[in-house]
């Protein structure tokens, strides 16, 4: 599962050929969540609050990025580093 991002101790990864609705994985030490990419927000799993908002931030900030990957993932092409929240 390629990362794609990560900022604070928070790492982004996305599955190729994962199951809808589109999404992305988010740990923060031995925590994970699914993230939906639109709107931004918790599928599965559990964040700490701080880490779960500032994923939900990024994620807001980069969802056509996200869509982006996403559809490459879907077609197994290269996925793209997503810059972090600063």
């Amino acid at each position: 599962m390629p990362t794609i991002s990560e900022f604070f101790g928070i790492v982004i990864l996305m599955f190729y050929g994962d199951h809808a609705p589109p999404h992305f994985h988010a740990r923060y030490g031995d925590d994970e969540a699914l993230i939906r990419i639109s709107p931004a927000g918790v599928l599965a799993g559990h964040l700490p609050p701080r880490a779960l908002s500032l994923v939900i931030e990024w994620a807001q900030i980069h969802q056509k990025q996200l869509m982006e990957d996403w559809n490459n993932a879907a077609n197994n092409k290269k996925l793209q580093k997503i810059p972090p929240l600063q």
